[in-house]
């Protein structure tokens, strides 16, 4: 089993919760605050911490396999998987394309559809480097390393659509719909990887619509895939790593747009978007949203009655 990886994750039972509580403060971890944790632990460069939304454990730190391979899973878990892969996920190392998308619940920026093809040499190889879903990274320079390492990875193929706001705005009128978007992109980014590896017999993405969507989108471009669609598709490394080659590119794209604008473009639709976007429209004038927001979210409308 490779050393090199550095974060882990993996749901607890609430017994399991109370268990690794009691052997982190025998194994002589300082407890810290985090937000949203039930309970983090530190000692030394590793971190351990128990989030209430699964519940589930994230380590981290360069001793993380180590923990993982020698405590975690054989104290806590009752179970080997770290370095198992191929024997309790056979699929995930079998010839697929993983899609994700980035930027879909996002009011400024772009949204980003990208897609990876992986074997079983490829899948092995993203996992000791670490590769997992972009949403569970919080550092935007980890998600610029971890796509650097993507896109060096001998025999992957990779594909990126980004739908700019414009372009976007224009698109949602006419599909009128987002899943119907979201279908399209998605099909498109098959489309392109399976001009690279046109031997791959299936895709996978995470469930975002009735799949005879997607299906029927990549019968218009001529295309014939088994597609798969399911909740958590990121547990995946295909889809793990198109959700970082998307997160990347759409984290450029606000940094290069705030830097433009002069102005710290915030990620989401919170109440700072909202500011965010009332400001942008007092210098730049109501036309500006549609070229950096989606406009069909009601924040377009709240900002505009407010500057009117």
């Amino acid at each position: 089993m490779s050393k090199s990886i550095n974060t882990y994750t993996e749901p607890l039972t609430e017994s399991q919760v109370e268990k690794l509580r009691t052997l982190l403060d025998d194994r002589g971890f300082e407890f810290v605050e985090k937000p949203y944790a039930i309970y983090s632990g530190k000692k030394g460069k590793l971190n351990v911490t128990v989030y209430e939304k699964g519940p589930k454990v994230l380590v981290q730190g360069k001793e993380t396999a180590d923990f993982v391979q020698f405590t975690l899973e054989p104290e806590i878990l009752g179970e080997a998987k770290l370095g198992y892969e191929e024997i309790h996920q056979p699929e995930m190392f079998e010839p697929h394309i993983g899609v994700d998308e980035s930027g879909k619940g996002d009011f400024f920026g772009p949204l980003v559809i990208a897609g990876a093809y992986v074997d079983a040499e490829i899948s092995r190889h993203l996992l000791d480097q670490g590769i997992m879903d972009s949403k569970r990274i919080t550092s935007d320079a980890r998600i610029r390393n971890l796509s650097d390492l993507i896109r060096s990875v001998p025999g992957i193929a990779w594909e990126i659509v980004q739908i700019n706001p414009g372009r976007y705005n224009e698109l949602y009128d006419q599909f009128g719909n987002l899943n119907r978007m979201l279908a399209w992109g998605h099909a498109t980014v098959i489309e392109n990887v399976l001009a690279k590896r046109p031997e791959c017999p299936r895709a996978l993405s995470d469930q975002f619509a009735n799949p005879s969507e997607l299906i029927r989108a990549l019968q218009k471009k001529g295309k014939s895939i088994e597609v798969q669609q399911r909740t958590k598709a990121e547990s995946d490394v295909a889809v793990a790593a198109a959700s970082i080659l998307a997160r990347e590119a759409f984290i450029d794209w606000i940094d290069d747009t705030g830097e433009h604008l002069e102005v710290e473009i915030p990620k989401g639709a919170s109440a700072k978007v909202k500011e965010t976007g009332k400001l942008i429209v007092e210098n730049q004038g109501a036309g500006i949203l549609n070229e950096i927001a989606k406009v069909h979210f009601r924040t377009a409308d709240e900002i505009l009655d407010e500057n009117s």
